[in-house]
């Protein structure tokens, strides 16, 4: 009997033993890498539309209120547009300027961005091309900026652009721009009707988003939208894409 309850006693710690490590190996298969995780998050929360529509002599700046994370929706009218009213340069009431701005991605991240923004457009008053190229440079370089997962629309009266974590700052050519997991939709929509007579920037946007909400799941029909009145910019060498 002795011998018997020795035997027993062996064996079982002997597949003890193997079970442990057969679940550490697992373990360390499954383990997701730190890349594989911020590629999930950046997946997870980017799903929004943001789209900016230029006509004549209006700018409308429109996006969804849907927060996604995986397949679940978080917050069904989050406020992704935001309207910055930024003095002139030399402190004059009469030449201040209004900035609208839209976001997709994180939360946290594109705050970040935007208070960055900010600050630039405080370093170059009245100058939004300027602010947003030197916001580029540093999203593009800085060690903790370049890690924000968020892609930026930016409008004032006179240009529109979107801002990339590549350090891109792309303007268009048809004053159409669209970020977010709909933008295709979106962008095709609002170029397709920006040539269309007896609708204007409002309208056209408001269809467009319409009908990348039919399409894209992450985005839903609670519109957000700002808009303003644009002034013509005669085209110069400084004009089209920046970088």
């Amino acid at each position: 009997g002795r011998h018997t309850v020795k035997h027993h006693h062996t064996v079982t710690t002997m597949m003890s033993h193997r079970l442990a490590s057969a679940a550490s190996r697992l373990q360390h298969c499954i383990r997701p890498t730190g890349a594989t995780i911020r590629s999930l998050s950046a997946q997870s929360w980017h799903g929004t539309t943001i789209l900016c529509v230029r006509k004549e002599d209006k700018v409308c700046m429109i996006g969804d209120g849907q927060v996604s994370m995986g397949n679940m929706v978080v917050k069904p009218n989050a406020q992704k547009i935001r309207r910055i009213e930024q003095d002139g340069r030399n402190g004059d009431d009469d030449d201040k300027s209004v900035i609208i701005t839209g976001f997709a991605g994180s939360t946290a991240d594109a705050f970040t961005l935007l208070e960055r923004l900010e600050q630039k457009l405080d370093e170059y008053p009245g100058q939004l091309t300027r602010a947003c190229v030197e916001l580029a440079k540093a999203w593009r370089t800085d060690k903790y900026l370049r890690r924000l997962e968020a892609s930026l629309l930016v409008a004032d009266s006179k240009v529109s652009f979107e801002l990339t974590g590549n350090g891109d700052v792309l303007s268009s050519q048809d004053g159409v721009l669209a970020v977010g997991s709909g933008s295709p939709f979106a962008l095709a929509a609002a170029r397709a009707l920006i040539d269309q007579p007896g609708m204007d920037a409002e309208q056209i946007a408001r269809k467009s988003m319409d009908i990348a909400s039919d399409m894209c799941v992450y985005t839903n029909k609670s519109f957000m939208v700002e808009i303003m009145d644009a002034v013509a910019v005669e085209e110069d060498g400084d004009s089209g894409d920046k970088k």
